[in-house]
Parts: structure tokens; sequence; C-alpha cells
């Protein structure tokens, strides 16, 4: 495979660098932040197949999980951390 010089700046290179995995190359970076995105129709009726008691149960983990969330929010506004 066929290499080319890109030069960036300091601010491109450090965000680049920040977004570097452990073992990954900064080409692998590039192509993995540049890859394109599944769009969010692809995802409709995902859920259509799941048993309406396990679904349940997901939603009232994700009712519980919100208002926790929210109650942390409000703590450390609070300064109650």
């Amino acid at each position: 495979m066929a290499a080319k010089m890109v030069a960036l700046d300091q601010e491109a290179y450090d965000r680049l660098k920040r977004m570097k995995r452990p073992g990954e190359s900064f080409s692998e970076v590039v192509k993995r932040v540049t890859a394109k995105r599944r769009p969010l129709t692809d995802l409709a009726g995902i859920w259509k197949d799941y048993p309406e008691a396990e679904f349940q149960e997901f939603q009232e983990w994700r009712q519980w999980s919100r208002a926790a969330d929210l109650r942390r929010q409000l703590r450390l506004l609070k300064g109650n951390g």
C-alpha cells in the first residue's frame, strides 16, 4: 500500500493523537473516525422480535437508570457530590 504525507497543524495533530487507541496507528484512527456511519433508519424495528417481558424489563431498567442519573446530577449541582 502506498503511503502519503499529510501536514497537520499542532492542534489537529493533538486532537488526532488524543483519539488514538493503544496499539492503533494514525492511519487506523483516520479510517475509524471517517468511516461511513449507518443511518438510524437501519435500526428501525430491531426490537420487534424481542420477547415482550424482557423488553418491559429493559424499559424499567432504563427508567430507573435515567432517574438515578438525574439524582446524581442534582447532588452534584448542590455540591453534595
